[in-house]
């Protein structure tokens, strides 16, 4: 099952020349049989990331959205809180899960990553922090089994199609 990501990475210094994260995602996603369905960077700014990630959510050919940046602890770090309020559902095992593998190549820093990972609108939505290291071991270790539709026991990619039951 091929899958659209959509890519965003957050910063006020970088451009899509000099990403090496968002490269790095692209280069795995694809590499894993998805395919780019869009890439933007955009400055730490909530307004300006909800409105890519709110557009991306609304587009039904967008599955999933990736962003990069802006999870740490700085006055400008704002991407949880521009986009914990737009998910319907979170996947609190991300995160959780993620800084437990992160701590065994940065150790006790780990705590300040404020990654976070959901669903809105049927859309399944990843906040990673920026580094290199950071993107290689969410997507290696994480997100790219789920996206899987053959791991077992079960993966996120075959829940895709009852995101939007309703009770």
């Amino acid at each position: 099952m091929s899958l659209a990501i959509a890519l965003l990475t957050i910063s006020d210094t970088r451009t899509l020349a000099d990403d090496a994260s968002g490269d790095q995602l692209k280069t795995s996603l694809e590499a894993a049989g998805h395919h780019l369905g869009d890439r933007v960077l955009c400055p730490d700014d909530r307004y300006r990331i909800r409105a890519e990630l709110s557009r991306w959510i609304a587009d039904p050919t967008i599955d999933v959205v990736i962003t990069s940046g802006g999870t740490g602890l700085t006055g400008r770090d704002g991407t949880p809180e521009a986009v914990a309020p737009l998910l319907d559902k979170t996947i609190d095992g991300f995160g959780e899960l993620f800084r437990v593998l992160s701590f065994e190549s940065i150790g006790t820093s780990t705590l300040q990553s404020r990654c976070l990972a959901g669903v809105a609108n049927g859309t399944f939505v990843f906040v990673l922090p920026g580094s290199l290291d950071a993107v290689s071991t969410a997507w290696d270790r994480l997100i790219r089994a789920q996206l899987d539709e053959q791991t077992r026991p079960c993966n996120l990619a075959q829940l895709r199609s009852r995101l939007k039951e309703r009770s």
